[in-house]
């Protein structure tokens, strides 16, 4: 992270953020889902959807792989870009959290590329695809701390307050 990276920590709705790029826990498809990835989808409208496709006609016909970051526009969402990322599944002690570090490496490196100055992130891969939290956290937090970005300001927006709690607490120990 470049000296002028902030990092903050909100709870709330993803959606409702006003940045250059919000970042999507996507899956693999591209093509919508459930929790994050629903929520984008339903808010931001049919745009974001409809590029989702032409990525996949195009370059990503199998899909986007885990740990990998790709743009679309931001439709209807107070954003420019989505970022939609697809995080690995915890499977317990075979889970490999650097394949979650890529989730955040190459979502700035995207919005690198994009120009874009300030980033939303949602809690990777700690709904349905299970992480741990707590180490979901320490994961992201060192990952967006220790990578080199021109991201002036990088925003964890964690949609409950369990969430909200152990992203704080590491927050707290990284200071």
């Amino acid at each position: 992270m470049s000296a002028a990276t902030a990092i903050e920590l909100v709870q709330g709705d993803i959606t409702r953020q006003s940045v250059d790029a919000i970042v999507n826990a996507a899956n693999s498809s591209l093509l919508g889902g459930g929790g994050v990835d629903g929520a984008i989808h339903r808010r931001g409208g049919p745009e974001i959807l409809a590029e989702c496709r032409a990525l996949r006609a195009s370059q990503y016909g199998r899909g986007l792989a885990t740990g990998q970051a790709v743009a679309t526009t931001a439709g209807e969402l107070d954003a420019r870009w989505v970022i939609h990322t697809v995080g690995p599944v915890y499977q317990g002690a075979g889970s490999d959290p650097a394949l979650l570090a890529s989730c955040y490496r190459e979502s700035l490196r995207v919005a690198d590329e994009l120009g874009a100055r300030t980033v939303a992130f949602p809690a990777i891969s700690t709904g349905v695809y299970r992480w741990p939290m707590e180490d979901a956290a320490r994961i992201a937090l060192e990952t967006v701390r220790d990578t080199e970005t021109a991201v002036t300001e990088v925003r964890f927006v964690l949609f409950d307050e369990r969430a909200f709690a152990a992203f704080a607490a590491y927050a707290g120990r990284l200071r």
